[in-house]
């Protein structure tokens, strides 16, 4: 897969069980400088990262602060708040968290079209605080980032992950969201430690990418 270097922890070791949220938490797309200590904080309370795992999740929130609508990288920020129903919008959450008024953050996503393609991207993380795991945050993270995606013309999305056991509840994750097994590269990151390549299309009721509709699943390729 072409496109700026991953790790096994892409895609989101942490994300959280499949539970409906009893509050919908406040998303936003895009970081403010703010986050950046409270993404640290929590990738670091999963207990799944390395040094040099949590030193690249930090170059791409580093990357996309730094560069803002020109980075490569996407983010989506999972805040506690509001109740079921309309929040704030993206402009005023955005200033709230300038303000140091913004909820906690209790998870992220993050995600970026691979270059040289016409309608794929690569989803590289979905984390969520261990003390907000089992509340639907991670489902509600990568619903909003498929629906960003799809809104943005592209529609096929590919996550890597670890083979390890340890990894399996991630696994299922996806596999409860409808992505498929594309591929394994056995002893890819080291001794039995298989990356795992999962894939997903997503499509509106017109069939195609860009068209304004919410997307949904539909069947994807798969070589298992």
């Amino acid at each position: 897969m072409s496109g700026p270097p991953s790790s096994r922890q892409v895609a989101g070791a942490s994300a959280s069980r499949m539970t409906a949220p009893t509050r919908a938490p406040r998303i936003r797309r895009g970081l403010v400088p703010g986050d950046r200590g409270s993404l640290e904080a929590l990738l670091v309370a999963t207990g799944f990262f390395n040094d040099e795992e949590l030193e690249v999740a930090m170059e791409l929130v580093d990357d996309a602060l730094g560069n803002g609508a020109a980075s490569h990288y996407r983010f989506l920020v999972a805040t506690s708040g509001c109740s079921t129903g309309s929040g704030p919008s993206e402009q005023a959450l955005t200033a709230e968290a300038r303000d140091g008024e913004l909820d906690q953050v209790r998870g992220y996503a993050c995600w970026g079209p691979i270059p040289g393609t016409a309608a794929s991207v690569d989803l590289y993380w979905i984390a969520v605080d261990p003390s907000a795991q089992g509340l639907g945050i991670g489902r509600a993270l990568l619903d909003a980032a498929e629906a960003w995606i799809f809104e943005q013309g592209r529609d096929r999305i590919w996550v890597e992950t670890s083979g390890r056991p340890q990894y399996a509840p991630t696994r299922a994750f996806y596999h409860a969201c409808g992505y498929q097994e594309a591929a394994r590269l056995p002893d890819f990151y080291g001794p039995d430690d298989a990356k795992v390549v999962l894939h997903k299309v997503v499509r509106g009721d017109e069939g195609r990418p860009g068209s304004g509709v919410a997307p949904q699943s539909v069947p994807t390729e798969s070589s298992r």
